[in-house]
């Protein structure tokens, strides 16, 4: 007698295969949104990514020499171009971020279409690709600047990474978010431009927390971007122990910040497509 087969047995058993079909589906859109934004971003223009090695050191030479006619020596060691790389390229990293991560959707609007591309493909290819882009660069100048002016660094790996990885947590989520505030009020990208207009100067890039005066130390310290430019300082400076810093106050706004952006993108992806 032929024996039965109980088909509720079966979706169990084809599940994990079920599930390795999905991750790698996802796994190979990922891959080509990442190409067809590497192509359209950095293949069509004369240089590519020269331009995005280019944008950042022109960025921190003027800052350099701006700086160098009306100081003695930079707030930390001797090179006004270290100082500043190592307090610009986590910021450039988290300010090209959030901006590219709101657009996202909007870029692969045209490929959101077909069942098989997910508007979380399309954030992580974002992702990726500028988080990548923004730690090569970062790596390219910064190796450059100690490698021309034979300076005596002790680089110190892991805060340095830390810090980049506070830049993209932090420019994630805010993008995320801000994608889903700008498909309701359109006047919010006007807001959020003026507001975070001094962001750069509120961020120590130009200079450390400790040279502040106390009350401006009290406002600053809640600005999670200025304890990120200084942990990436510390990797480069054996000498800077940053007391302020707070790992469970950044660690803990990033995490919040990533979390809601996901959640809104969750919940309101479709309107933020067809805005």
């Amino acid at each position: 007698m032929a024996s039965v087969v109980d088909a509720t047995s079966i979706p169990p058993a084809l599940a994990p295969r079920k599930r390795l079909r999905q991750d790698g589906s996802r796994l190979r859109s990922i891959a080509a949104l990442v190409l067809r934004e590497m192509q359209s971003r950095y293949g069509r223009s004369p240089g590519g990514y020269v331009w995005a090695i280019l944008e950042p050191l022109g960025m921190i030479t003027l800052l350099a020499f701006g700086f160098s006619l009306l100081l003695r020596r930079p707030s930390l060691g001797d090179s006004f171009l270290l100082f500043y790389a190592t307090g610009y390229l986590p910021f450039q990293l988290y300010g090209r971020l959030q901006q590219m991560v709101s657009q996202a959707l909007k870029y692969s609007r045209s490929l959101l279409v077909y069942p098989v591309v997910k508007w979380f493909d399309a954030i992580v290819a974002r992702v990726l690709l500028h988080s990548l882009t923004g730690l090569l660069v970062a790596t390219l100048l910064l190796t450059g600047i100690v490698v021309i002016l034979e300076l005596d660094v002790h680089v110190d790996v892991v805060p340095v990474l830390i810090a980049f990885a506070i830049a993209i947590g932090i420019g994630s989520g805010i993008g995320m978010t801000n994608a889903v505030l700008l498909s309701y009020f359109p006047i919010w990208r006007t807001i959020w431009t003026i507001a975070t207009r001094p962001l750069m100067l509120a961020s120590g890039v130009l200079y450390i927390y400790e040279d502040l005066p106390q009350i401006a130390r009290d406002i600053l310290w809640y600005n999670p971007l200025l304890h990120m430019t200084a942990v990436a300082r510390s990797g480069f400076f054996p000498t800077y122990d940053p007391q302020f810093v707070s790992p469970a106050y950044v660690g803990g706004f990033a995490f919040v910040v990533l979390f809601l952006g996901l959640l809104l993108m969750r919940r309101f992806n479709g309107r933020v497509q067809t805005r």
